[in-house]
C-alpha cells in the first residue's frame, strides 16, 4: 500500500512524496524497514523527537503534527493538524478499515465497565457470535487472552485487534472506552454501533479538572468521535448524568434504551441476593425474564441490566441473554474470593473510588449480617499516587463508614511518597471513628488484616483487583493481591490448593 493511499480520508496540511509502506508505527522502537512513522505529541512525550531514529530504523514515510519539523530527503512526508486523528485514519486504511466491518459496543462510565463488558461477551457467545473484548483487565480475541496495557489502546492497536478478530470470524466487539481515550481521540473514526453508559462518580479529576469536563468527555461516545453518533444508546436512568444522556441521545441515535433498578425499559423486580448468586425478574419491553447470575450484589444487578439492554440492541433474544448472564461465573479481580479453607472470607476487588468503596463495603456488610454471631468487615485499601488528591479523604471516609476495622496502606503510589498519600486519606478515615491501623507496606498490611480476622469476618482487599504489579517511585514490581493473600493465609496455617479462585 502506498503512503498516499494510507492518507485517504486523513486531514493534512501538506504532503510530498510517496512510498510503498509495509507497516505503521508511532513508537520509533517498533519501526521496521518499510514503515510509516506517525510522529505525534502525546500527554507526556513528543514522538517528533524520534523522527530521525525512526528513519534510521527504516521508516520510508513520516506523518508529523509538528510544523517545525522539516521534510527529510528521500522520505515521503505529510504535515497533519492532529497526530492522533492521522494515526487513526492511517491505521484503519492500512488494515482495510476493520472497525467498519465489525459491530462495536462501547462502554463508558466510572464503575462497572469491565463486568458489563464480560457479561456482553458471554451473552454474545450464547447467541452464537464470535466477538472480541477490549478492556481494563485483559483483551480477548477469538478465545485468546492477551494482557491489557491500557483500558482503551491507541488507534493502531485497535485496528490490529479488530483486523485479527475479523480474521478469526468475529462479528462483534465489546470495548471499555475510558474518558482519557475519548478526550485524547484514541477512538477517533471508530463507528460504534452501541454506546453504553454505566454511571459517573468522582474519579480522574486530576486530568479532567471538573465533573462537568469529565462528563463531557464521556458524552463524546454518544456524539460520535469523527463518526456519526452510535445507532443505539443505552443509559442508566438512576444516574443523573445517565438521564441527561438519554435525553441527548434521543436527538442523535435511532434507538435509545434505558435501564434502572425500578425504572427504564430494562429494570428489575423481585431481587434476591444471596452468597451463592443473584436472582431477579428482568423486565424488558417485550417480556418478563427470570435471571440467575453467579455474580452477587446490587452493583451487579445494574451491570446485568446494562448488558441485557446492550445485547437486546444488538438483536440478541431474551433466552440468549438469560443463558449468557448465567454462564459468567466470575470476573477477575471483581469480588474475587481467595479460599484456603479459612473460617473467614477474603475478597479481592478493584474498588478504587469512594463510590466503589461504599458499594463494596455495603455488599460485605450484607454478607456478614447473614452469619450468626458477631462478624466484622475488615478493609485494606490505599489511594493511587499522581492522581486526584481530593478524592483521598472521600475514600478514607467511605472505607471507615462501611468497615469495622480498616488497614490503610499503599496502592500504586507512583512518584509520590506513600506516607503523604496515606495522610491525605487518613483525614477522612478519622472522621468516621472507625478502628484502623496504618501499614505502608501493602504485603504487610494484607498479612495484618488476615491475622486480625476471626471466624465469620470478611476481609476486603480493595483497589488493585486484577492488577499484577505495583508502581512505586523505585519502579514497577510484581504484586498480585490474590497471590499475596494466599501467601498470608499459608503463613497463618491454612492450606491453599492450586485451584482457581472462585467467585464469593
Amino acid at each position: 500500500m502506498t503512503f498516499q493511499h494510507l492518507l485517504d480520508g486523513a486531514e493534512f496540511l501538506s504532503q510530498a512524496g510517496n512510498a510503498d509502506v509495509t507497516g505503521v508505527e508511532y513508537d520509533s522502537r517498533q519501526v521496521k524497514p518499510g514503515s510509516v512513522f506517525v510522529a505525534m505529541r502525546g500527554e507526556t512525550s513528543d514522538g517528533n523527537r524520534f523522527i530521525d531514529q525512526a528513519i534510521k530504523a527504516g521508516a520510508v514515510a513520516v506523518a508529523t503534527d509538528s510544523p517545525s519539523e522539516k521534510p527529510r530527503e528521500g522520505v515521503a512526508w505529510a504535515l497533519v493538524p492532529h497526530g492522533r486523528r492521522a494515526l487513526a485514519r492511517i491505521s484503519e486504511n492500512f488494515y482495510k478499515r476493520p472497525a467498519e466491518r465489525i459491530a462495536i459496543a462501547g462502554i463508558t462510565g466510572t464503575n462497572g465497565k469491565s463486568t458489563t463488558a464480560f457479561l456482553i461477551e458471554s451473552i454474545l457467545s450464547k447467541a452464537g457470535r464470535k466477538s472480541a473484548l477490549i478492556g481494563t483487565i485483559e483483551y480477548h480475541v477469538a478465545g485468546r487472552v492477551y494482557p491489557a496495557p491500557h483500558t482503551t489502546p491507541e488507534a493502531l492497536e485497535l485496528a490490529r485487534l479488530f483486523n485479527q478478530a475479523l480474521g478469526q470470524g468475529a462479528t462483534d466487539a465489546v470495548m471499555e472506552v475510558s474518558s482519557h481515550a475519548l478526550a485524547q481521540e484514541r477512538v477517533f473514526g471508530v463507528p460504534f454501533d452501541v454506546a453504553l453508559f454505566t454511571n459517573l462518580t468522582r474519579d480522574h479529576l486530576d486530568y479532567h479538572k471538573s465533573m462537568e469536563e469529565y462528563f463531557y468527555a464521556k458524552r463524546v461516545l454518544f456524539e460520535g468521535c469523527g463518526t456519526d453518533p452510535p445507532r443505539a444508546a443505552v443509559t442508566n436512568l438512576d444516574d443523573k448524568y445517565g438521564a441527561e444522556l438519554a435525553e441527548f441521545s434521543r436527538k442523535h441515535s435511532a434507538l435509545v434504551l434505558t435501564y434502572g433498578w425500578s425504572q427504564g425499559e430494562f429494570h428489575a423486580e423481585n431481587v434476591e441476593i444471596t452468597p451463592r448468586g443473584t436472582r431477579f425478574d428482568l423486565i424488558t419491553p417485550q417480556e418478563k425474564l427470570a435471571i440467575f447470575s453467579p455474580l452477587i450484589g446490587r452493583v451487579n444487578v445494574y451491570n446485568i441490566l446494562a448488558a441485557s439492554a446492550a445485547c437486546s440492541a444488538r438483536g440478541c433474544k431474551t433466552a440468549e441473554i438469560a443463558e449468557g448472564v448465567s454462564a459468567l461465573t466470575h470476573v477477575p479481580g471483581r469480588f474475587q474470593c481467595v479460599d484456603c479453607g479459612q473460617p473467614f472470607t477474603v475478597v479481592v476487588d478493584y474498588a478504587h473510588t469512594d463510590d466503589a468503596l461504599r458499594n463494596l463495603t455495603a455488599l460485605a456488610r450484607e454478607f456478614v449480617t447473614r452469619n450468626s454471631g458477631p462478624a466484622r468487615v475488615i478493609t485494606v485499601f490505599g489511594c493511587g499516587g499522581d492522581r486526584d488528591r481530593a478524592k483521598r479523604p472521600l475514600m478514607g471516609e467511605a472505607a471507615g463508614r462501611g468497615s469495622d476495622f480498616v488497614v490503610l496502606t499503599s496502592d500504586n503510589p507512583r512518584s509520590e511518597d506513600p506516607a503523604a498519600i496515606i495522610n491525605d486519606a487518613l483525614v477522612g478515615l478519622q472522621k468516621t471513628g472507625a478502628k484502623y491501623a496504618v501499614e505502608v507496606d501493602r504485603r504487610k498490611a494484607i498479612a495484618l488484616a488476615v491475622n486480625e480476622a476471626r471466624p465469620g469476618d470478611l476481609v476486603l482487599l480493595a483497589g488493585k483487583g486484577h492488577e499484577k504489579v505495583q508502581v512505586t517511585r523505585q519502579g514497577t514490581c510484581p504484586f498480585d493481591d490474590v497471590e499475596v493473600a494466599r501467601g498470608a493465609l499459608q503463613v497463618a496455617g491454612y492450606e491453599c490448593t492450586p485451584v482457581e479462585d472462585r467467585q464469593a
